[in-house]
């Protein structure tokens, strides 16, 4: 087989590496890739997001199965476009992919078919929104309507704070259009968790649970972030919260997006609020999470091209993953700066020598190849990825791993997977 991965980040660079672990997979392009994926794949310089020349690629080379990592080329509709063509490509429809490319759209099927999320108001005028946040009052969560790379979604602890993200969103136009109308949110407690899944509009199969760190800074302080690190388990979601959030959650969204005419087929991924024995939806997204796709993948045993295959025609249920049973953990190491201004260019050291360091995969998100070395080309660089028999190991060689690279102003967070850590012994 011949598959065109597109995208260049970190999940790419996974999706790349455990299809390459495939028998049935002969080559695989990238579209446009980056230095990491470059080790295992053809990159081409195509934009990920211009479907005209990626379904012209794919027909010239006689592409087999296209497989799509981001979400914005998700939401532009290009599996509509490639199907329309006879191609075979993975991931949601447009129509489908709205439960991400919008989130007035998500949270207005959410209350319409009761699954569990924050109360929440629609706003497309500032004034407007400014009025109720100051009637409401603080904590509250603002969030862009449209995509943001993860930085979109603003927690306000005081009406200032809201205020300002107000302003931020709709005023300032920070994300651009996806600011033309905001979401006032409830503010939810409690640990966030992934949960995310392979479904064909019936079968809906689940990954193993993980957990992403989204602030810049130790101890979840800081602003958001597209993901620093996670790791796989995630103890918070128990094994009867796994089954209430398939039960609540994860069943009716698909059924829900059925009823709507939304025959959706690929990742479906929760990020889930959990407090005790409680669980709200905090968004959806159709695809992939990046970090959260290093150790899943590092996890999963089952050949993910006919577990893709399987959600393309429909027979998701004759399917049953195989997961390895040891942990995974993936730190992210970003640029100074990130999620900010910061610079590109920098040469990365120390690759070879974490390479050498058993169980630990190096995943590339912003890199590139300069005259024969490898530069920093993002605000997240590498993904340093490790499993182990056990956490606490499987966290040492991690950091193990991450603390042989290194690069000008090169930052990484300390305290991923130390919530579990926590869980395990006993205390939250």
């Amino acid at each position: 087989m011949k598959i065109l991965v597109i995208g260049a980040g970190g999940r790419e660079h996974a999706i790349v590496w455990k299809l390459k672990q495939s028998p049935r997979v002969d080559r695989i392009f990238c579209a446009p890739g980056n230095a990491g994926i470059a080790m295992l794949a053809e990159c081409i310089e195509i934009d990920g997001n211009d479907l005209e020349k990626l379904a012209r690629f794919a027909l010239d080379e006689k592409i087999d199965l296209t497989v799509v990592g981001p979400e914005v080329p998700l939401t532009l509709g290009i599996v509509d476009f490639f199907t329309e063509k006879g191609l075979r490509i993975f991931g949601p429809s447009r129509k489908s992919a709205a439960l991400e490319g919008s989130k007035v759209f998500s949270k207005d099927l959410m209350k319409k078919y009761h699954i569990p999320s924050a109360a929440y108001e629609v706003f497309d005028d500032r004034d407007q929104a400014v009025s109720f946040i100051k009637k409401t009052g603080a904590p509250l969560v603002v969030k862009a309507d449209g995509l943001a790379a993860g930085k979109g979604v603003i927690l306000a602890q005081t009406i200032e704070q809201a205020v300002a993200a107000v302003d931020l969103i709709m005023a300032d136009k920070a994300f651009g259009e996806a600011g033309e109308k905001v979401v006032v949110e409830e503010f939810l407690v409690g640990e966030e968790a992934s949960f995310l899944a392979f479904t064909d509009g019936k079968t809906v199969l689940s990954l193993p649970s993980s957990q992403d760190h989204k602030a810049i800074f130790d101890g979840d302080q800081g602003p958001n972030t597209g993901g620093m690190g996670a790791y796989s388990p995630a103890p918070v979601l128990t094994e009867s919260l796994h089954q209430k959030a398939m039960d609540t959650v994860m069943y009716p969204i698909v059924k829900a997006l059925a009823a709507e005419g939304c025959d959706y087929k690929g990742i479906l991924y929760a990020g889930l609020m959990i407090d005790g024995d409680q669980l709200k939806v905090l968004e959806f997204n159709c695809r992939l999470g990046d970090p959260e796709a290093q150790p899943l993948l590092m996890r999963l045993k089952t050949d993910l091209v006919d577990v893709m295959e399987a959600v393309i025609d429909g027979r998701l249920a004759e399917v049953k993953l195989e997961i390895d049973p040891r942990p995974t953990v993936c730190v992210v190491m970003a640029a100074g700066g990130y999620p900010g201004s910061y610079e590109k260019g920098q040469v990365i050291s120390g690759l070879a020598a974490a390479a050498q360091i058993d169980d630990v995969v190096v995943f590339h998100a912003g890199t590139a190849n300069r005259d024969g070395e490898i530069v920093t080309n993002g605000g997240r660089v590498l993904g340093v990825t490790a499993i182990g028999d056990n956490l606490p190991a499987t966290i040492a060689s991690a950091y193990r791993a991450a603390g042989v690279i290194s690069w000008d102003k090169c930052y990484f967070r300390k305290d991923i997977g130390q919530k579990a850590i926590r869980r395990m012994e006993g205390g939250k």
